[in-house]
């Protein structure tokens, strides 16, 4: 084992994000900051890499639960708080930068936010962004859950949701557990039937965003509405 003193100063994890920047690092190295220091026998490297091949990934660590996140040796329930309390504040870093903008002039911070509330979780959700007349957030919400492999969307809650926030438009978002982000059958039925609900309300929608494991999926973009 090496230890992380023993590595020259500007490689060791801390050093090299103040001199270099954080998008220097390799996966191993950030985790190893969260973690400050490893276990007997492992430096917070050694461990930090041995939590990446254990869970997949960084993503996998991210998105697992409680339980299994604890099980994991060098970790427990103070650094579960801790990661949760990281991604509550990235969260709402990312709520703040969309506020007060026009989500159509910011597709990147809008589909950067819907992965962060969405991705990663092993049931379904169907979410809202309720926008006013310029198009800024007025609201998110996740209005409806289900299995692993579907959620039941209802049009008139929809419609009740967008009524309560005086909102001019929406978009919508939903995950899929499988992690493939391709839309199904099932998805393109429900967001006709839920612009013709909204359309009678004047409401209009700006788009359906399904997030999987890497880029979401825009219905937009795609022409399919």
């Amino acid at each position: 084992m090496t230890k992380i003193t023993d590595m020259p100063e500007d490689e060791r994890p801390r050093e090299k994000l103040l001199k270099r920047g954080a998008q220097s690092l390799t996966d191993a190295e950030l985790l190893a900051i969260f973690l400050r220091t490893g276990i007997t026998g492992k430096s917070a490297i050694d461990l930090a890499r041995d939590l990446i091949k254990t869970f997949g990934g960084l993503a996998g660590m991210l998105a697992a639960s409680q339980r299994d996140f604890c099980k994991a040796k060098g970790l427990g329930d103070a650094k579960y708080a801790q990661l949760q309390a990281v991604m509550e504040i990235n969260r709402r870093y990312l709520r703040e930068e969309l506020t007060g903008r026009d989500v159509l002039t910011s597709p990147d911070a809008t589909r950067d936010y819907l992965k962060l509330r969405l991705r990663g979780l092993s049931h379904e959700v169907f979410a809202c962004l309720f926008l006013d007349n310029r198009h800024r957030v007025i609201e998110y919400q996740e209005l409806f859950r289900g299995t692993i492999d579907g959620a039941s969307v209802h049009p008139r809650e929809v419609v009740k949701e967008a009524l309560r926030w005086n909102a001019a438009a929406v978009i919508f978002a939903h995950n899929h557990p499988s992690g493939v982000a391709e839309p199904s059958q099932a998805d393109l039925h429900i967001t006709k039937r839920l612009q013709e609900a909204l359309n009678l309300v004047e409401v209009r929608v700006l788009d359906h965003i399904i997030v999987g494991e890497q880029d979401g999926t825009s219905f937009a973009e795609r022409g399919l509405i």
